[in-house]
């Protein structure tokens, strides 16, 4: 599987009381670049959608400041019935700074799709990597 890119710029509603790209933004942005390679992963399918069910390890490895440049690279590792695992590193860039880890994490995420009530239930999405 292809590793999936997303970026975004740091501005400054996305930092923290000192300056520096709040963590839960970070966090925030992780899952949503986690949901894009999710998203592919299950186009051929019968799941209609895919929710976040666990966060882990993840490490914030470097400050990343307003005007920075946040790109994400995200790897589905590892796949059950339901679950994906996906695993993503932030990249930071700025303008002396061309790619530096600054945040990595694995994300699970669960295999849905909505039955004839409208609710949501886990399925097997019957893909592999």
């Amino acid at each position: 599987m292809e590793t999936i890119r997303y970026s975004q710029l740091v501005m400054p509603q996305d930092a923290n009381v000192v300056g520096t790209l709040f963590g839960g933004q970070m966090v925030s942005w992780m899952d949503i670049s986690a949901s894009k390679a999710v998203h592919r992963f299950l186009k051929n399918s019968k799941a209609d959608a895919a929710l976040t069910r666990a966060i882990d390890a993840i490490e914030f490895k470097e400050t990343v400041h307003v005007g920075d440049w946040v790109n994400f690279e995200a790897n589905i590792i590892l796949t059950g019935r339901s679950s994906i695992v996906i695993k993503i590193d932030a990249y930071k860039e700025s303008k002396n700074i061309e790619k530096k880890l600054a945040c990595t994490a694995r994300f699970t995420f669960v295999s849905v799709q909505k039955d004839k009530n409208g609710t949501y239930k886990k399925i097997n999405h019957n893909q592999s990597i």
